[in-house]
Order: C-alpha cells, then sequence, then structure tokens
C-alpha cells in the first residue's frame, strides 16, 4: 500500500504541472474594449445587446461580445491580428437602416494597452429594393473521372425585388471592383492599412460595365435571371453546368465589344435581343474579368445621367496601380444599392475591396464544385407576411456548413422549396455578406 503511495506521488505532480500549464495558457488573454460609434445624420443613439465580434484574421477564430447600454463590448482574446466587425439593423421613420462597421489591422501582442478603447465607426445605409439573390462564378465538374476538370463558363447572376414595390432596373448598371480577386497585392490600401477610395466617396469599377438596353420593371417578390458567360443550354454537353434556354432569362451580350469566344456564345434563341444587356468598356480584355474564385460584384444606377455616358466620361477614370490598361471608372458610393464581396477558401490573403457602407463582411467561397453564394433568409420579415407561414419549407440541407470555412442559412428555411410552394420570401439585406449569405452546394438553376 505504501509502495503504491509513494508510485503515485510522481504522477499526481505530473497531472498538477500539466493541469497548471493549461491553466496558465487559458488565462493568457488580453482585454478589448469596443466602442461602437454612430453616425450624426442617422439620429441614432447606442442601444444594449448589438453584437460584435473580433475575427483572428490569421486562423479565422472568432469571438463575440454585446454592447452595454452605451454601446460599448469588451473582449477577452489571444495574441492575434484581428479584424472588429459590428451589424445592426433598426426600424426608423418606417423604414429599415443598416449599420455597418470595419475595423482591420488590430494587433494584439503582450504590448497590448487595455485600457485603450477600440473606436468602431458605423456606416448608415437603407435596405435596397432590388438585391443579387444569387451569385454563380466557380464553374462545375466536368463529366467522368473526377480529374475531369471544370466548366468555368456559366456564371450567372439573379437580381431579385425584395421591396414591396415595383421597381425600374433598366438604368441599373453592373460592375466589380479593382483588383479583380481579393488575394494576393492590392494598390488601393494605404500604409495605414485603409483602402484610399473609402475616405473619397467612390469604388472602383473595372474594365467595363453591362447595362440594360431597355425598361425593365421588376415586381415585388420576383427575379431576374442573367447569364454571364454562354447564355445556352450547357447542360447538353456537361450534365452538371446550367440551361440558359429560357426567353425569360438575361445575358450579358455584346460582341462587338468582348468577343472571347469560350466565354460568349451566341445566346440561345429563345432569348430575346432586347434582353442582352450591353457593355461599356474602357480597359483592355475581350471578355469582362470577374473572378472565378473571389469576386466582387455591385449594382449601381448613375444619377442625371445614363450608364453609358458615365462609362465614356474620361474624368471619371483612376488607373490601377497607374497602368494604363487596368482601367476603372470612380463609381460614387451613393449610387451604388447592392454589392457583394466573396472570399477564396482556398487561398490566403484575402482583404477586402468594398467599403463597409457598401458591404462590411465578406462569404467564403470554393470554386470549381458547382456551389453559389445564395442569399440568406430573413426569417422574421418573412414569417411576418400573411398567409406565409403555412408555404414555407424547412430543413434546409444545401448549405455547406460541415465543410471548412463552409456556411448555411441559419433561418433553416428552404427558400426556393418554399417559393415554389407559393411562399413570399424575404431576403436578408444587411450589408453585410458575413450575415447574409452562404456557401450553397448546388446552384439553384441546376437541373
Amino acid at each position: 500500500m505504501k509502495k503504491l503511495f509513494y508510485l503515485l506521488i510522481p504522477l499526481l505532480f505530473f497531472f498538477a504541472s500539466c493541469s497548471d500549464n493549461d491553466k496558465e495558457e487559458v488565462y493568457n488573454t488580453f482585454t478589448v474594449a469596443v466602442q461602437l460609434n454612430y453616425p450624426a445624420e442617422s439620429h441614432c443613439k447606442p442601444v444594449k445587446d448589438v453584437l460584435v465580434k473580433m475575427t483572428n484574421t490569421s486562423d479565422a477564430s472568432s469571438y463575440e461580445s454585446k454592447t452595454d447600454a452605451n454601446g460599448k463590448a469588451f473582449f477577452k482574446v489571444p495574441a492575434g491580428i484581428y479584424e472588429i466587425t459590428s451589424t445592426e439593423r433598426r426600424l426608423a421613420n418606417n423604414q429599415r437602416v443598416n449599420f455597418n462597421g470595419l475595423k482591420s489591422g488590430i494587433v494584439v501582442n503582450n504590448a497590448w494597452n487595455s485600457a485603450e478603447v477600440q473606436n468602431l465607426d458605423l456606416n448608415y445605409s437603407k435596405s435596397a429594393l432590388v438585391i443579387i439573390k444569387e451569385l454563380y462564378v466557380g464553374g462545375c465538374p466536368k463529366d467522368g473521372a473526377s480529374d475531369a476538370g471544370t466548366f468555368s463558363y456559366d456564371k450567372y447572376v439573379i437580381l431579385y425585388n425584395n421591396s414591396n414595390e415595383d421597381v425600374n432596373i433598366g438604368k441599373m448598371a453592373l460592375a466589380t471592383s479593382m483588383p479583380y480577386n481579393a488575394t494576393g497585392s492590392n494598390d488601393y490600401y494605404d500604409s495605414d492599412g485603409n483602402l484610399r477610395y473609402a475616405s473619397q466617396g467612390w469604388i472602383p469599377a473595372g474594365q467595363a460595365i453591362w447595362y440594360f438596353q431597355n425598361d425593365v420593371i421588376l415586381a415585388p417578390g420576383k427575379q431576374i435571371v442573367i447569364a454571364l458567360n454562354n447564355a445556352v443550354n450547357n447542360t447538353i454537353t456537361y450534365s452538371k453546368s446550367i440551361n440558359f434556354d429560357n426567353p425569360e432569362y438575361y445575358c450579358t451580350y455584346d460582341i462587338a465589344v468582348f468577343n472571347h469566344k469560350l466565354t460568349y456564345v451566341s445566346p440561345a434563341a429563345s432569348i430575346p435581343t432586347s434582353h442582352y444587356l450591353k457593355a461599356a468598356a474602357y480597359g483592355k480584355g475581350n471578355a469582362w474579368p470577374l473572378s472565378a474564385f473571389s469576386p466582387t460584384l455591385f449594382l449601381f444606377t448613375p444619377d442625371g445621367v445614363s450608364a453609358k455616358d458615365f462609362a465614356n466620361d474620361e474624368s471619371k477614370n483612376d488607373l490601377y496601380g497607374g497602368s494604363e490598361f487596368l482601367v476603372s471608372k470612380k463609381v460614387p458610393m451613393e449610387w451604388i444599392s447592392d454589392g457583394i464581396e466573396v472570399f477564396s477558401i482556398n487561398m490566403d490573403g484575402n482583404r477586402k475591396r468594398l467599403t463597409s457602407n457598401i458591404d462590411a463582411g465578406y462569404v467564403f467561397f470554393q470554386n470549381k464544385m458547382g456551389y453559389s453564394v445564395y442569399r440568406n433568409v430573413d426569417k422574421e420579415a418573412t414569417l411576418a407576411i400573411e398567409g406565409n407561414k403555412q408555404k414555407l419549407v424547412y430543413n434546409y440541407n444545401l448549405g455547406t456548413g460541415s465543410l471548412p470555412k463552409g456556411s448555411t442559412d441559419p433561418s433553416g428555411i428552404d427558400a426556393e422549396a418554399s417559393i415554389k410552394n407559393g411562399a413570399r420570401i424575404i431576403y436578408l439585406d444587411t450589408n453585410n455578406s458575413s450575415n447574409d449569405f452562404h456557401q450553397r452546394i448546388r446552384a439553384s438553376l441546376r437541373n
């Protein structure tokens, strides 16, 4: 018995040592105080229980805290480089408004001063009438063996009227920002880690914009599909691709401007030529350079000028990195109604291109798999519609929440199935893609 006792002593010492080390690691954290600052023009004051999030930019680990009545939130986080974000929605003057803030490059280490408050300035915006419902850009696997390759010329976007009134989108234009990919260098960042155009009130629209030829009236709860490449029945050749042979669809097709043969084949005969969006190009290239793995896409409506005339105004030019081959247009932020920022799952160094008043977040995306990024359902607003409750279909299972950096719709509502069942869907619109979108494992237009 005594011998057993002596044998246990070193074991107890070993476990105690391990426990002490674990405890030391657990408590090796730093206090971070974050103050939300509301813009004066919103006439809104801080409130309690607004969610604030800190994300470690190295490993994507995140920490959440809620504000007190003075709009201040407190965190205890390990050392790392962080970004701080917050999104809030309110009903003000009978209209839904959004507050979004993003602050990057917060270095927390042994030199951290816990008494210093991190001010998060919030941007103020209103929910858009017409939104980007789905963006499909990554292509799909070709038929045959797993190494058969990818078909990547079947991109599309779906625009949706999320409001209760008819909207004419005929003056609206589509644009993608510079640089085209979220990864790698970004010459728009200054030495302080800020996008230099953020304080100047514009977003760069790279190379070209697309615009409608005529008025297009979109009724409440209705959508239009815009094929961004090859507006034909691609499933004839690639079964996992998209069939765009539909007279209700639109397409980006202007062969006089962009003539890349693999990207722009003649659209299906069923699509009226009046449904072809026209291109206004001011940069070099024979195809619109929408990224296949980390794009941005934004919608804007020029004020007092046509989209074509705006694109032809050389006084609005900006040369990315000083290169005459990488020309952008300075789109005023107040013209932009909706935008989405996509980050690559497979590559490091993703950096924001859209400012926080346009999109305060991002959605991770895996290309080449037939996935899309799809907007989440605003469950509260959707349930509030009379007669909707019985038509909604739940148990949504097309998200990618089980995959690394994947995501799903937290509402649990299957939007497409519910629409087929006669329901009216209201989609979430907080101007923050981290909240508003998820990666869908199967594009909604796929057969």
